[in-house]
């Protein structure tokens, strides 16, 4: 079966493309920088999720497509970031229905839920992302599940995915995903001390697959969650340091103390360029909701393998790379 990525040569598509690949598909990557790549059942082209005409003949032959673009930021506002995660959504579903395929499965994010009034529990029917304060990231996500709803009102059979926070191989060595960076440096004994809290974590495999499993299994217009294990921050860094035999943090800076000095830290990271102490980057961690994906389970069949196994995979991986 013919099937198209979005946003391919990103960390996701980077490793939904070899499953997809190993269930005998033929995929049309879709990237604005396409990678060389020697397998024959792979063929990279070049897309502008932001224009109609580049969408339809980028996905035509399509029968599933699977939409993974997004720009990521922690940012207040972006006017990019909100084109590509709302206008994006709609120009490329609208281009699938267009040319006629059978499953749009879109990619969202937990972050299109409010973390903040959750009230410690987040599943499908949880408050959105609607409030103006939250981060551009967050507001954009809802928004583009919402410019999807009417492309599936006109006849688009698309289901939507929400992951948690991402992690593991296949990645970058040398441009780490955060949570990945943060894995890797306590691997190599450089986290002394970390953040107190934590965050429902999910390794990227595991999300490549729950795509594929909503493509052939999801409802029409139904999210899923596809999550992983609530881990703190403490634990993750000190089972990456076991790993690799280095010293892991000694302690945890308790999350209330963390919140209280996030009106500090959010200046002192502008001025090192850096938005790692910003309430984006924060908030979540802080507030730590608890994550239900039984929904995914139960209609999806989808099962995320433990975090103690991902984070030893992502230390061999990257560790290795480094030594090879």
């Amino acid at each position: 079966m013919k099937v198209a990525v979005t946003g391919a040569a990103g960390y996701l598509g980077t490793n939904l493309i070899p499953q997809l690949v190993e269930r005998g598909h033929e995929v049309v990557a879709i990237d604005r920088v396409a990678p060389t790549t020697s397998d024959p059942a792979v063929t990279w082209v070049e897309g502008d999720v932001l224009d109609p005409a580049s969408m339809r003949t980028s996905l035509a032959g399509a029968e599933v497509v699977y939409h993974l673009v997004a720009l990521i930021t922690l940012a207040k506002n972006n006017d990019l970031a909100w084109r590509v995660n709302t206008e994006g959504v709609r120009v490329t579903a609208e281009a699938a229905l267009e040319v006629g395929a059978r499953r749009f499965v879109h990619t969202s994010s937990i972050h299109s839920f409010d973390q903040y009034r959750a009230g410690g529990h987040i599943d499908e029917t949880a408050q959105r992302s609607d409030n103006p304060e939250l981060p551009v990231y967050d507001r954009s996500k809802w928004t583009g599940e919402l410019e999807l709803r009417p492309v599936i009102e006109r006849g688009l059979d698309a289901v939507i995915v929400n992951p948690t926070g991402v992690y593991g191989p296949v990645d970058n060595p040398k441009q780490l995903s955060r949570v990945n960076r943060i894995t890797i440096d306590s691997a190599r004994g450089r986290v002394p001390a970390m953040i107190g809290g934590g965050f429902d974590l999910v390794d990227v495999r595991d999300v490549a697959m729950g795509l594929i499993l909503a493509g052939e299994k999801g409802r029409t217009g139904e999210n899923y969650l596809l999550g992983g294990h609530m881990t703190t921050l403490l634990d993750l860094c000190r089972m990456a340091a076991a790993r690799a035999g280095a010293k892991g943090p000694r302690f945890a800076i308790p999350p209330r103390a963390i919140g209280a000095l996030i009106p500090v830290l959010e200046p002192i990271g502008k001025l090192v360029n850096s938005d790692i102490l910003s309430k984006a980057a924060l908030g979540a961690i802080i507030s730590a909701p608890v994550v239900d994906h039984s929904k995914a389970e139960r209609e999806l069949g989808y099962q995320p393998r433990s975090a103690e196994q991902t984070v030893h995979d992502l230390v061999d991986f990257v560790l290795g790379a480094r030594a090879a």
